[in-house]
């Protein structure tokens, strides 16, 4: 269950007792899994400051579980022919994210613990938003060259009415430089193949003998080229349409077919300069496919399956995955995930203090619920710590009870702080 509650209770001599006997009763019966939340010594402040940032790190805790979800999911995006590896990409400071939440130690280099709790905050809340402004601009620069990939796509994979013809034609299929003398490309389909070889010397005048043959096929039909004098070719595109012929209005031209292959390896040389970086550093994981480097595994394998005009898109997608993009998706993914851990130590700290008074003293605890027992682990919690609040634990116990001046959800009220973590990150 990737569920946690992180709980806190005064840690006097009575609670701790209290503490041992929750963990007791928890572990005997298989409850959850329990281990101690560390939160060290910070600044406490006055009552209003402690009041008024209780409010803004409530704000700060969903807004950075949402900005983690978001690179979460963008790294599955950018992984998608990889799906099944994205959970082992999803990692905090270097370790799995139970690990890292389950040994979580404050870090002191970053946020250091003599600065006032107003100060910490505001640092959190700048980093998460800096690395939700840089993935913005990351996304969309990932979108736009994966948008023009697509309609490249597009364009490639219709059928031989509407595709591209670029990478089928060649040179020598047509008659080049006469004055007189034309080549067109006729769609012909497949159960007319016959009537075609009979009839396209007669649908009108001066049409080259023997000129025509077949250059490309597909499940509907055949391409076909034939000769014939510039001055009847209206005449024969009307013929050809009466016998369900159709006529490609594609007329070869060097410079224009050159124009759109330098358009695709422009697009993949943008690429690699935005999101590759040295060769050296690519050469141990890419092969050589159609002219694109393209990361070796999972890459080179969905590539096998597809068209070469298909593995063209798919190979500059591939190269951009394996690329900085998805180092940045990574890094910022666990910076993100650990600022939003200490933001529920803040406010596990903020509320201890509000709920529980001064001296600072409480002991906070990270629960990991069992699926089957969530309910029976919520009841032994509000049995253990019911002294706490009496009140709020009887409106626990009898839901329909109606207290005055109790404003808060029952659902989300305890006698003891209660904050959930959830790492389902991916849902």
């Amino acid at each position: 269950m990737s569920e946690f509650w992180l709980i806190s209770a005064p840690g006097d001599k009575t609670n701790l007792q209290a503490w041992e006997r929750m963990n007791t009763v928890t572990s005997k019966s298989n409850l959850s899994s329990n281990s101690k939340f560390h939160i060290p010594d910070l600044k406490v402040g006055t009552l209003d400051a402690l009041v008024g940032l209780s409010d803004e790190l409530g704000k700060l805790d969903s807004f950075a579980e949402s900005v983690i979800k978001k690179i979460a999911q963008y790294i599955g995006e950018v992984m998608e022919d990889s799906k099944d590896k994205v959970q082992e990409n999803l990692l905090a400071n270097g370790v799995d994210l139970i690990s890292y939440l389950t040994r979580f130690e404050w870090d002191m280099a970053k946020y250091p613990i003599k600065q006032p709790l107003k100060n910490i905050s505001e640092a959190l809340a700048k980093q998460v938003t800096q690395i939700e402004t840089d993935l913005k601009t990351r996304s969309a620069a990932y979108n736009n060259i994966k948008g023009n990939l697509q309609s490249l796509e597009k364009k490639t994979v219709g059928n031989l009415l509407t595709r591209t013809l670029a990478d089928i034609v060649h040179k020598e299929d047509f008659v080049l430089n006469s004055e007189y003398l034309i080549t067109l490309l006729v769609v012909v389909p497949k159960s007319s193949y016959v009537q075609w070889q009979k009839t396209y010397e007669s649908l009108s005048d001066m049409v080259v003998p023997r000129s025509t043959k077949m250059i490309a096929e597909d499940a509907e039909g055949g391409l076909f080229t034939v000769t014939l004098f510039r001055k009847v070719m209206d005449d024969f595109k009307a013929k050809a349409r009466e016998n369900r012929f159709t006529v490609r209005e594609f007329y070869f031209d060097e410079k224009e077919l050159k124009c759109e292959k330098e358009e695709l390896m422009k697009l993949a040389s943008d690429k690699k300069q935005q999101y590759v970086t040295s060769a050296s550093d690519m050469s141990k994981h890419i092969s050589l496919i159609h002219g694109f480097m393209v990361p070796t595994g999972s890459c080179e394998l969905h590539l096998a399956q597809k068209t070469e005009a298909q593995q063209r898109m798919t190979a500059l997608l591939c190269v951009f995955s394996q690329g900085p993009l998805l180092r940045w998706l990574k890094v910022n993914f666990s910076e993100a995930f650990v600022a939003w851990i200490h933001v529920k130590a803040l406010r596990v700290f903020v509320e201890s203090v509000l709920r529980y008074g001064l001296p600072v003293n409480f002991q906070a605890m990270l629960l990991q619920p069992n699926r089957k027992s969530v309910k029976r682990l919520r009841d032994v919690l509000n049995v253990v710590f019911k002294h706490l609040d009496e009140v709020a634990a009887a409106s626990i116990m009898d839901p329909g009870m109606d207290i005055p001046g109790l404003q808060l959800s029952n659902q989300e009220y305890y006698p003891y702080v209660y904050f959930k973590i959830d790492l389902s990150l991916l849902d």
